[in-house]
């Protein structure tokens, strides 16, 4: 081998070492900024420059599992309220079939019972004006208008 192609070798040998140098840093460079992105992402961590990346994903699964349990929490207050509608419905429904068969005061009766609301006759099926529902530990209230005439 001559010493011209022997230095066409070292040129060679040196770019590839360059290339694949800067294509290192080019990914170091992007996991830090993920790390960073990530940082910023995670409301425990938002302002705080200095945490480690074993912090970061701690607490980037700390927050993911939190978001988890919040969403579960408020698909199965959708749920609830999905059949709440659907009862209603329901009684809607009935009410506008007892209209239209001339029952509308027995079946307003029979669904002031049911809901717990005083009746003019002075039956009552709960101490409260309010009908009240329990889901996942919080109280939510339907608020009746319950006036006498």
């Amino acid at each position: 081998m001559s010493d011209d192609e022997r230095d066409l070798d070292v040129d060679s040998d040196a770019d590839k070492r360059a290339h694949h140098n800067a294509l290192e840093r080019q990914r170091r460079d992007h996991i830090k900024n993920s790390f960073s992105s990530l940082r910023d992402a995670v409301p425990a961590l938002q302002g705080e420059k200095q945490a480690s990346r074993a912090q970061i994903l701690n607490k980037a699964t700390d927050y993911i599992q939190y978001m988890r349990r919040k969403n579960q929490t408020h698909q199965q207050d959708i749920d609830d309220l999905k059949k709440q509608n659907a009862l209603l419905d329901q009684q809607v429904r009935a009410l506008e079939k007892a209209r239209a068969t001339g029952n509308l005061s027995s079946a307003l009766l029979n669904d002031a019972s049911s809901l717990g609301l005083k009746t003019r006759s002075g039956s009552d099926s709960s101490d409260s004006d309010d009908t009240h529902t329990h889901t996942q530990g919080q109280r939510k209230r339907l608020k009746t208008d319950n006036k006498k005439s």
